[in-house]
This record gives structure tokens, sequence and C-alpha cells, in this order.
């Protein structure tokens, strides 16, 4: 949640930091703000989105901004107190002399608010974040130094942050402090750049350090020093990131979301290069970090993860107990750790997330750690908390995802948890000429995949026919259960319909009662041993007057008999399915939401990372 970009060096801080909010504008879109600071403290923030910020400095700042070189800025997720100019970031001390911009909760923010206010400060805004402003003001007023100050300042604050803090006291210096909301420093030829992930600073510099929870990073243009909580220095390694301009950009696609939809080939394809090899017919995963007698000895797999990730977590508990015969479970990270699981030796625990900094995945993940069991990261992001606190893991290599609705790295995720499954079955009872078959299959997905993309125009008239219906349902078996879920949340992230996922059985156990000739209802229906079953169930929903649209294996005209709209995708093992039937859902969740006039990348109320629980 929530975007910082901090920079200092020779050129318009403006600029660098209105563009890399607009970098981070899918971390959050309530409002924006900029901090710039020379010799004296210059403010602005808007209620809206960084275009509203962006137009206000044109039209309504009188005087040369030009000159600053010296910044930072926020785009908001709010959490405490309604978006409004007033709590909008950055937040200011009592004096105008120092600004903060904050991505996370203060979850003691108001024994704060109390202890400044009974000393005569006055806390303008309904946020968590100004406190910490005023307390490093406090502070401040004593030593002098602002380094010192935001130490002592950090030190009584209960909850998660990432901050960035400057002073016109000190100006050509920024602060910034890490605990629990991801900070990444970029360092270029004679200018710093601080921010909440890599794409705000990928097209000025390669070379990063990661800030890990607890630590404290000064820096002028020129250098950085690191610190912990008692301001003992920490040596931190330059690392490079091998992300490039081109995959933050639209590249001629109306929407990030439709870009990313379309990218789906290749990223499926990076997501088994070099795993999946043909030549041996055999499932690399070395990232794992799972000796013999570990991967022998799992008696349970447990994953962990939150919404889209969740959806993927499923299908890999339908692969790995089907064909590896391991018990599986799939939890809900945010409820994970406060139903006190019970864990044992021979648990693997898989979480999974996309940014890598999802709060309460990475709560979870260190729940596990802390009674000793052994956990791996499925993850996009190189660097990330979760990827640095985890045991192993797998990067899917799927490139930004900048569309706040997730698309590739869910089909990244699936390749990921279809290749894991086969490895752990091969280890079992899959015979070696079974798994070339499975990894032929695989090489064969992108290609399919493309296939299915050019059916977009077609289901964008289907789009046109139903995006005015208030409900949707989608329904699956199997592996496609967990399909119909993505689908359904697909659609009611960005059109705003309401619409639910169901295996198709328990249809009859309540939805039912809902169906109408006003409510489509989406079958994944592709050809495999339980196609019969989902056939009566599209005839119980005909019968009602409901309308269908089936995605179906091709060459299947016998659902013509039931279906109002039909999509086809090529067949393939049930293994593979889900990486073909989603792409429609996908699609359809698009054109809909196109139709009604819905903003796509940036669906209202939604952000991309989740650091907050």
């Amino acid at each position: 949640m929530c975007g910082i970009v901090g920079y200092v060096g020779n050129k318009n801080a403006v600029d660098i930091i209105l563009n890399g909010l607009k970098r981070l504008e899918y971390r959050g879109y309530d409002s924006a703000g900029i901090a710039l600071v020379e010799n004296d403290l210059f403010i602005h923030k808007k209620n809206g989105k960084i275009s509203v910020l962006e137009e206000s400095l044109n039209n309504d700042v009188h005087g040369d901004i030009g000159h600053y070189h010296t910044g930072i800025g926020h785009t908001r997720w709010a959490t405490h107190g309604v978006p409004s100019d007033l709590n909008a970031h950055p937040h200011t001390d009592c004096h105008n002399e120092i600004a903060v911009v904050h991505n996370g909760i203060i979850e003691n923010f108001a024994v704060i608010k109390k202890m400044l206010t009974e000393k005569g400060h006055i806390i303008r805004s309904d946020t968590d974040t100004e406190v910490i402003a005023h307390l490093i003001e406090y502070y401040y007023d004593q030593s002098g130094d602002l380094l010192d100050s935001v130490m002592k300042a950090v030190s009584k604050l209960e909850g998660t942050y990432g901050l960035c803090i400057v002073s016109k006291r000190e100006p050509g210096r920024i602060i910034a402090a890490r605990n629990g909301s991801p900070l990444i420093l970029g360092a270029g030829d004679g200018e710093m750049i601080v921010a909440s992930d890599a794409s705000a600073i990928i097209e000025h510099t390669n070379k990063v350090i990661y800030l890990e929870d607890g630590e404290i990073l000064d820096l002028n243009k020129d250098s950085f020093k690191t610190y912990d909580l008692s301001l003992k220095k920490i040596d931190k390694k330059i690392e490079d990131i091998d992300w490039d301009i081109k995959s933050i950009e639209k590249m001629g696609f109306d929407h990030f979301m439709l870009k990313e939809i379309f990218e789906q080939p290749e990223t499926i394809h990076n997501a088994f290069r070099g795993r999946a090899v043909l030549d041996t017919g055999a499932i690399r995963l070395d990232g794992l970090r799972l000796s013999e007698a570990e991967l022998n000895g799992i008696q349970r797999v447990i994953f962990i993860a939150c919404g889209t990730s969740w959806h993927a977590g499923l299908i890999g508990e339908y692969l790995i107990e089907e064909y590896a015969r391991i018990p599986v479970e799939v939890e809900y990270a945010s409820e994970f750790r406060y139903r006190k699981p019970i864990l044992k030796q021979g648990d693997l625990i898989i979480v999974i997330s996309q940014s890598g900094e999802t709060a309460d995945t990475l709560a979870a993940l260190r729940e596990a750690k802390s009674k000793g069991i052994k956990v791996l990261g499925i993850t996009n992001v190189v660097g990330s908390t979760i990827a640095r606190e985890s045991d192993g893991g797998i990067y899917i290599h799927a490139g930004p995802e900048i569309g706040v609705a997730s698309t590739k790295a869910f089909t990244s995720q699936v390749t990921v948890l279809i290749m894991l499954a086969l490895m752990l079955a091969r280890r079992k009872d899959l015979t070696a000429d079974e798994l070339r078959v499975c990894i032929d299959q695989l090489h064969e997905i992108p290609d399919m995949v493309r296939e299915v993309l050019r059916t977009s125009d077609y289901i964008r008239q289907i789009a046109e026919i139903h995006k005015d219906n208030k409900n949707f349902l989608y329904l699956g078996r199997g592996v496609n259960f967990p399909v119909a879920l993505e689908g359904a949340l697909k659609l009611k992230e960005i059109s705003y319909i309401h619409a639910e996922g169901y295996p198709a059985a328990e249809m009859k156990h309540g939805p039912i009662a809902l169906i109408d000739e006003k409510m489509p209802v989406v079958f994944i229906a592709p050809r495999d041993i339980i196609y019969d079953k989902i056939v009566s169930n599209m005839e119980e929903v005909k019968a009602r007057g409901g309308r269908i649209i089936a995605i179906a294996s091709q060459g299947d005209t016998n659902i013509r008999r039931y279906s109002d709209h039909i999509i086809y995708v090529p067949e393939v093992k049930k293994i593979f399915s889900p990486l073909l039937t989603v792409i429609p859902l996908q699609l359809l969740a698009y054109h809909i939401a196109v139709l009604r006039g819905c903003d796509v990348d940036q669906p209202r109320n939604l952000a991309k990372s989740v650091t907050v629980e």
C-alpha cells in the first residue's frame, strides 16, 4: 500500500518524484503530495490521483519550483482518515520544518498523539502518520540532529512503517527507515533515489540496496550510510536488478492489465525456462534448497497466501495431492497465525506472494519459522522481504506487474506449482516417460495461450451483451474450481459487478435459487474425467433460464446444446488446464470493465501490494 519516492541529487527533484509516483500509483491512489527542501520547505498535496497533484502544481503554484534538488513524495492508500487534502502526505511538524511520508500503520499513534498534545503539539489531520513528524520534532528540538531524532522517534513506534523524512534545517539530506514496509535505495551517479519498489528507480539506475526491518538510511547525493536502531553502522551490499524501462511501460496497449494478459505466453515460458528441461526430461528447481532427506520427508504441504495467490495455492493443492499423493492444506495468510495452527516436523510451508511484501503472508512466514518449520517462498520480486526471509523458494520471473488485478503473476505462479507437483510426483509413482510427456506439453502451452488470446474480440462481443448484469456465477470442478474463484475475483475487482465462484455441484445447495434469465453463469467445462457431471450442472442452469457462457475444449460440439456462448481452448492434460481456462475469464473481466467505463488499472479501494494487516 502507499507509494514513497525520495530524491537527492543535482536534477529537478519535482520531475523525478512525480514520475516515480506515477510508477508507484498502483500501490495507492487516494491522494498524493510532495515535499521539496532547500533553505525552505515547500509542501503541496491534493486529494485524488497523481494527475490531480500534477495539474495543481502546474496551475496553482506561482513561482519556480524547478530549483529544488531534494524532496520526497507519496501516493496514498488510506488507512486512518478519509482521503482529503488535509490527510494527504507529506505531514509536517508544528513549525513546518520537518516533512514525513509513511507507508504502514502506527498502532500506538493514539497514545503518542495524547502525549504530544499534552506537550503543546497541534495535530491537524486524522492520520496516524502526522504524529511521527511531531515526535521527530520533539527529539529534534533536543538534539539538533535529524538522524538521531528519527532513531529516537521510531524506537517509540509500534506497528509497521516505511518512512522518508526531510528537514529544512538540513537540506540535501534524506533519512529513511523501515519496519514491515518495503524501501529500496537506488544508488546513481551523484544522485540517490529511495522508493517503495524498484519500478520508480529503474529508469535512473539498476544499482540498489534493500533496506531490512529495523534499519535506518542516511543519504545525500553522493553517499549513503545504513544503521540499526542503536545507530550502529551496517555494511550493505549493492545489488543489480534486471528489469528494464520497457517492462513498466504500456507498449501501445490501452491498459497495463491488457498488456499483462497478452504477455502471458512469454511469462509462462519464463517461469519454466531452464527448469522444465526437454533434453533430459527433468524438473530442476534449485532454489528450493531442500536436501534429499528433506524432500523425501515431506509429510504435508501448507500453502499460505492471499487473494489471487491463494487461488494459485488451491490449484497447487489439487495437483500435489493427485500427482504426488502428499496431503496439502491451503490457508489464508490473514487467518493462519490467529487460529493457533498445529505444525509439526515433516510439514513444508510454502508462502505465495507476487510482491513478496504482503504483510499477512510475511507475518505467517515468520510465525512458521519461529516454530522451526521449513518455509519456502514463491514470489515475483527479486530481493523482496519474503524472498530474503524464506529458507528457499522459486522466483516466477513474470516481470513487473503494474495492473492492480493480477493476471500474468497468477499463471506464472500456477506454472511453478505445476513443476513442483511434477517434481514431487517423480519421487513417487510418476515414471520418467510420463514426466517427459508432461514437460513436452508444458513447452507447448505458450503457443496455446496465444491461440486463446486471439479470441479477445469475440469475448468482447460477449462482454457487450452482459456488461449491465448485476450478478455473475462462475462454476468449475476439480482443478478448475479455483479458476472459477479467480474469474469471479477478476470481475469483482475491476468492474464492480458482484460475482461468486463455486464448485459446480454446490450450486444446488443455495446459489441455484438466484438463477434466472438475468444471471449469466460461466462454466469452466473442459473435457476431462468429470465432464459429464458438469454438463449435468449446465442442464440444471439451462432449465431455470440461466444464460450460460462456457469455457470448453476445442472440438466439443456437444456443449453447444447447453450454452449461449462458447469460448474454446485447446485440449490439454488436466494438470495444465488452468493455464488456458483462466485466460478467457481475464479477458471477459477486462472487456466488461472497459465497456462499463471503469478504471481497469486502478480500481477503486484496491492497491497492488498490501503491506498492512
